[in-house]
Order: C-alpha cells, then structure tokens, then sequence
C-alpha cells in the first residue's frame, strides 16, 4: 500500500505551500486530503486503478489527479517544480516549536537561514530580534524549540509505532512455530514516544522464526540476524528488535523486556530479599539456581508477594509498593467507554458530516456522540458563527429522530480569549449540550496570565470541560507554562473535567499531570479531538494515557450512561 507515501507527499506539498505564502484554503485542502488518506483502511492504488478517489471526503478533482500522476509514475511534477520554488530543507524549520510558514519565509528571504544550525546561531547572535514579528523573547522561544526537538529526535509517537507493532505481531503469528507473541518495551507500557520497538516470542525452534521474520514485507534492511535475537528497521525507518526465549522462560522475559529498568530492578532487589534470583530466563533459587517459575508473567509477580501489574504502571513510582498491599487499582478500559465527546465535523475543520460521525459511533458500540465544532474567532477552522450554531443544532435534532440506539450530543470546542473571556456570550452557550473551552492563540504568554486565562474560562458556569489543558503538540510546540496546582484546584471548584486529549501527537493531560491532578480528586472525559471519522480509534491513546495516569473507570466522565452524563452536565 501506497497510502503512507501518498499522504507524506501531500503534507510536504501543503507545507511548501505554506511557505510559499499560498492561501490557507488552499493548503489547508492538502493537509486534509493527506490526513483521510492516512488513517484510510482501503488501498490507495486500488482506488486509483477503479478511478475512486472523489469518493473519498476532502478529495476533490485537482488533489486525485495529482495522487493519481503520483501513484501510477511515481513522480509528481507539481512537486518537483514547488521543491525548486521553495527549498526542501526548509520544512524542518516548520518542525521547530513557534515557527510558522510566515517566519520560516521571512527568515530564508529576509537572512537567508535555510537550516536548523543556522537558525541557532542566528538565535544566539542576536540577529532575529530586529526582524518585524520576531524579537528578543522569540529568539529565545526558538532556542527553547531546537531543544525540544533534539530530545524527541529518533523517536516516533505512540500510534505509528502501536500500527508497526501489531503488524508485526499479526505476521508472526502466521508463523506455526511460534507458540506466543507479544509486543514489550516501552510500547507495551504506552510511553508517548517510542525508541525501537519490542517484540517477544517463544518456540522450541527460534531459528526458524528468525528466518521467517526476516520476511515480512515492511523490512527496509537487517541490522543483526541471530538465533536469540533479530534487529530490521521497517520502511518507514522504525527499529524493531525481537528476540525468542523457550516457553517456559516466555513470562519472566515478557516482564524483563516490558521494563522500565527501574521497575526491574526493584523487582530484583525484592527476589534476592526472598532468595530467589530474577532474570528475563525466569526466577530461581538463589542458592541452587534451580527454576522456580517463568512461564507467565502473573507467576513471577504472585511468587515474590505481589499482584500482577498492569504493563502501564511499571515506571517505579509506587506501583510495587500498591501491588504488596494489594491495592492497586482496576484501571480504565477501551471497553469502559461510552461515547466521544470531542469530534469535529464538516461544520468546523473535520472531513465528515455528523451523519457519517454517528454511523462510525455506532459502529464502535458508542451509546452517545458528541459533536464539539469550533467556536466563531477561530477563523483558520472555520469556527461556527452564531447563526450556523443554530442550524447545526436542527440538523443535530432531525438526526437524533433518525437514529434510535445512539444519542447526539451538540457540543462546542469555545475558544478562551486573551482576557479570559469566551468566544460565544452566554446566551449562545447554553444553547449546547455541554461546553469544552480552551485556547488556541496567542500561545506565547507568562505563566501567570496563561493560568488566569484559563482560570478565567473554566469559571463560566456554562463549561463542562478543559480542552487539551496545555495545548502541547509532542515535538513540535512545548506545553503552556502553567501553575497546575492553581488550575486543577479551579476545576475542582467549579466542577470542569479535564480532558485527556487522545490525539497522538498531544496526549494532553500527559500521564504525570493526570495523577496529580487525581491526587486533588479531579475528574477527566477522554476526547479524540477527531477530524476524520478514522481517528475515533485514536480513544485507545487516550485510554492507555489514563492508565498510565492510575485512572480507574469512575474518575472518567465518558464510562456513564447517558442519563449519569446529563446529571453531571447540569442537563439532565
């Protein structure tokens, strides 16, 4: 399939656009196109060859000739002519926390920077601070950005590698000599961001697996091949590492190579205060060596004293303590959710009507949907102005006579403005189902005033949830700089769930922020943030992000029934 390359050459295209200084409208088309095509299920040269692609939403007659040119030659001419327009190199600018398409332009024109190091240089000599829209504090933004870009360089965010993981996993199980499979690491723990993948299997035959391994399809090239480990990175430049144990070693491995190292070694420290000696070939007699138990993880924990814990607590900060005690909480599942609070539709910057929307939630087993658009200042997403809330509410009332097992809840995403205000009077909120409320722009503020501003919105009696709460995009645009004791205490006090936002590349609340702000007894919704109905499976994110966070069923707002939701949303 194609679709991965094809999606990568039309975000690359919107944002040489972008730097080109062409139209938000139109480069907003291509970044739309290139998002359906990524999460899309169907084979994109299949839907070339049967001249399909208009059906596709956001896929218009330009865009499909364009990926049709590209698929079927392998070539584009459009791009190859806007690469000469418009310096390549450039777009790893548009990677830096702060830099838009606007700056990354003024910067090449106006000093000729067309590089990462060149733009540190130019930071650290003082030389941006002169040009119109930059200055002083946005030299030492950048700074702050080329740094945070370096910490998450070489690593790729949860769903790419979550995808490249089953895959995997999915064609070793093809193979009839392996007896289990499982992915480990720290993609088995869910961290945010994932070095190299890895993956455990067990077979009497692990030579055998080897070779069949080195077979699947998505291999760009072999680092090692051996007999108890095997290293490839894929065609999209992800490492996986898998390594094959006897089965009756299969569980201590899985729990050694799950990790973290410090949750290892504490369980280590734990086996030898017992007698025992731990290692990922199984836990033995420290005196005789002799083996004790290994073949599933559940043996390993239950023999030294403890409960099983779960793959998303293992980070050595407490969880040990809790499963001695046996305490430790019955964390939050995919199964225990409800319905999706925060999807945007074709009314705002999402590619799909409501109608599709409900059809999808259906599908997914959801019992309510909520549609939660743009507010109306947010222009670049076609924020709703007051007149088209209220035709979006009809056609949300028509819909809910139509579809019997599902309910759908009008919502809205209303933008916090810069005094703390929000973006539709009062009048016009409590038009909605429930509210979320969060900000967008301007982002570069003290942390005093961004605290206030947010403060300040969740304290309209009409909001019920905090959108995205530091607005962070992971290697990309660094989290607000926020007091969040002051923040959690006001969503406490005025009752606002905070959202733990499932989009990959926010995951906002991140897992820390989640468990202190449980600590001060909040309560959280899971949102996708969806803009195509494909990234409604992105609530697995969101899910496993609440489970790293210690969350259990009841501190998220979306596992009620509709009538507990409406209780809580003062409308019920």
């Amino acid at each position: 399939m194609k679709n991965k390359s094809v999606s990568e050459l039309l975000y690359k295209i919107a944002d040489l656009m972008d730097v080109k200084g062409e139209i938000f409208f139109k480069t907003r088309a291509y970044r739309m196109a290139a998002q359906t095509i990524e999460t899309l299920d169907e084979d994109i040269e299949v839907l070339v060859a049967k001249k399909r692609l208009q059906e596709i939403p956001g896929i218009g007659k330009a865009i499909a000739k364009k990926i049709t040119e590209f698929v079927e030659t392998g070539n584009l001419v459009f791009y190859e002519k806007l690469k000469k327009e418009v310096p390549e190199a450039l777009l790893l600018l548009l990677d830096i926390p702060g830099l838009g398409p606007k700056k990354v332009a003024a910067l090449y024109q106006k000093l000729g920077i067309s590089t990462i190091e060149q733009l540190r240089v130019a930071c650290l000599q003082g030389r941006l601070r002169d040009l119109d829209g930059f200055g002083e504090i946005t030299e030492r933004n950048i700074l702050r950005g080329i740094s945070l870009r370096e910490k998450t360089s070489g690593r790729v965010l949860l769903n790419v590698a979550y995808d490249d993981g089953l895959k995997v996993v999915s064609f070793l199980k093809i193979c009839s000599d392996v007896i289990k499979v499982s992915i480990a690491g720290s993609l088995r723990r869910m961290k945010e961001t994932i070095g190299d993948i890895d993956v455990l299997a067990s077979s009497d035959s692990a030579e055998t697996v080897m070779d069949f391994f080195v077979g699947f399809g998505d291999i760009d090239r072999v680092l090692l091949k051996g007999s108890t480990k095997t290293s490839v990175v894929l065609n999209d430049n992800v490492q996986v590492d898998l390594r094959v144990v006897k089965p009756e070693s299969f569980g201590a491995a899985l729990q050694y190579f799950t990790g973290s190292k410090e949750h290892n070694v504490h369980m280590r420290s734990i086996a030898i205060k017992q007698g025992f000696k731990l290692n990922e070939y199984g836990l033995f007699d420290k005196d005789s060596e002799k083996f004790v138990v290994g073949k599933t993880e559940k043996q390993v924990y239950n023999k030294l004293g403890l409960d099983f814990v779960d793959p998303e607590l293992r980070e050595n900060t407490g969880e040990i303590e809790f499963a001695k005690k046996h305490t430790l909480p019955k964390l939050i599942k995919k199964e225990d959710i409800r319905g999706d609070l925060h999807v945007h539709s074709s009314w705002s910057d999402g590619s799909d009507s409501i109608s599709d929307i409900v059809v999808a939630a259906q599908n997914k087993g959801y019992s309510y949907i909520g549609i939660a658009d743009h507010s109306q200042s947010l222009k670049v997403a076609n924020g709703l102005s007051v007149d088209r809330v209220k035709k979006k509410i009809k056609e949300i009332n028509r819909l809910n006579k139509k579809f019997d097992d599902i309910t759908i809840l009008c919502g809205t995403e209303c933008d916090i403005k810069s005094d703390g205000s929000l973006d539709y009077p009062d009048s016009v909120l409590k038009m909605f189902d429930y509210v979320y409320v969060g900000v967008h722009v301007p982002y570069k503020v003290s942390d005093t005033s961004m605290t206030q501003r947010i403060i300040s919105g969740m304290e309209n009696e009409h909001v019920n949830f905090l959108a995205h709460p530091t607005c962070r995009l992971i290697g990309r645009r660094p989290p607000f700089e926020i007091d969040f004791d002051q923040v959690f205490d006001a969503a406490k006090n005025t009752g606002v769930g905070l959202e733990i936002n499932s989009f990959p590349d926010r995951l906002d609340l991140n897992d820390l922020n989640i468990r202190r702000a449980l600590q001060k007894k909040n309560r959280f919704v899971i949102g996708t943030d969806s803009h195509s109905i494909e990234n409604l499976d992105y609530m697995r994110f969101g899910v496993a992000t609440a489970r790293r966070g210690w969350l259990t069923k009841s501190n998220v707002i979306n596992t009620y029934s509709l009538k507990e939701l409406k209780s809580i949303l003062g409308r019920g």
